[in-house]
């Protein structure tokens, strides 16, 4: 018993003492591979720290949901970049989804025309490269929209041109703040509302009640403190309002169309993985089809759906930066594009542009594997 105790104790030092030569070497490797990269990089007159972050950028952004001029830093279009590409992706989401959602139930659907229908549609687009969707929408886009002085006039002072589309764009008083504060309270009511509905098995719908009421309120006792920025044609352009570019336009619409192709696959996937027992014994207990689908089979498929979903949101996410072919000023275009042109800093821009999607993307993973872990069968 000794001996073989003996043996094992030197299995297991021997073992460690192998991977600790292992994790040695391959340090040294890594150290001498940035080591000389560094030195090459100094030789070559390249940057490699971020002292390019405070200088003045030089170049115009077409859109910008922060204030930026040509005079600011590299800095401010890194951060217009980014969040460019967080609207894009957080726009897309809700419709691809919604519209996902649609297909993957329109596939299951007892008519044969909405059936196929369905079918058709996602197998043409799942097949065809997101890359060529997004060029057709993008030329299609542009090509089909006429001059600012023919705009689509759409209702609510909305204008579509080849500039883009024109909105109205809200402006806060002061006092809207108020307001802010009246719908946290509405908030925290709303809530207290639900878990006491909750608890006495009552009407929980109503408990969206003071979220509404209490801003609502709120802004018409202080003066309705919002208005609106409306969009005039002023020459060959519009002025004033917020404006969308084409490209935005195009690449949201790739971007939903293709991903929502493959999420009707995984909802499809994840409603026939119920087994048919849970929709009969749902019958048997006097639920129609519509009911059981929505209190028996859904919540279970759920469970299936949300694992493959979020991947097709960080794919969604992921696929934005093909924006740069179109020339949406997305972070690629903006900061891996133009500000690595202009700074020849080629380290610090792409690490810092591949950190920004690898946080992103743990980020997404994180919120949806709590919820799918809210969502999961406990076993007992």
């Amino acid at each position: 018993m000794l001996a073989l105790s003996s043996l094992r104790r030197d299995a297991v030092l021997r073992g460690v003492a192998i991977q600790v030569l292992f994790l040695g070497v391959l340090a040294l490797l890594v150290y001498e591979a940035v080591a000389t990269g560094l030195a090459n990089m100094r030789a070559h007159h390249i940057p490699v720290d971020f002292s390019f972050w405070r200088e003045p950028a030089g170049f115009d952004i077409d859109q910008h949901l922060i204030p930026y001029s040509p005079a600011s830093t590299y800095g401010r279009a890194f951060l217009v970049g980014l969040l460019n590409t967080l609207l894009v992706a957080a726009i897309g989401i809700v419709p691809a989804s919604l519209l996902g959602f649609a297909l993957g139930a329109a596939r299951l659907s007892r008519n044969f025309l909405v059936a196929r229908l369905a079918a058709i549609y996602v197998e043409a687009t799942r097949n065809v490269p997101l890359l060529l969707q997004l060029l057709f929408w993008y030329n299609a886009v542009l090509e089909a929209l006429p001059s600012p002085q023919r705009s689509l006039a759409l209702p609510g002072h909305v204008y579509l041109n080849d500039r883009g589309l024109f909105l109205p764009a809200p402006v806060f008083a002061p006092a809207a703040v108020w307001v802010l504060v009246a719908f946290g309270f509405g908030l925290f009511g709303g809530l207290a509302c639900w878990f006491w509905a909750k608890r006495m098995d009552s009407w929980r719908s109503l408990a969206v009640l003071p979220v509404i009421a209490f801003p609502l309120a709120t802004y018409f006792a202080i003066g309705q403190p919002l208005g609106f920025d409306v969009p005039v044609l002023k020459g060959f352009n519009f002025s004033g309002g917020a404006k969308l570019l084409p490209e935005f336009i195009a690449l949201l619409f790739s971007l939903v169309l293709y991903t929502a192709a493959f999420i009707a696959e995984i909802v499809r996937a994840g409603i026939e993985g119920v087994p048919k027992g849970q929709g009969e014994a749902a019958s048997a207990l006097g639920l129609r089809e519509a009911e059981a689908r929505k209190y028996v089979i859904i919540p279970q498929a759920m469970r299936l759906i949300v694992p493959p979903l979020t991947s097709q949101y960080l794919n969604l996410f992921k696929n934005s930066s093909l924006a740069v072919f179109i020339g949406y000023p997305d972070l690629i275009q903006v900061f891996a594009g133009t500000v690595l042109n202009q700074t020849g800093a080629a380290v610090p821009v792409m690490a810092t542009t591949m950190a920004v999607y690898l946080s992103v993307s743990l980020l997404t993973s994180l919120l949806m594997n709590l919820y799918n872990r809210r969502i999961a069968k406990v076993q007992h």
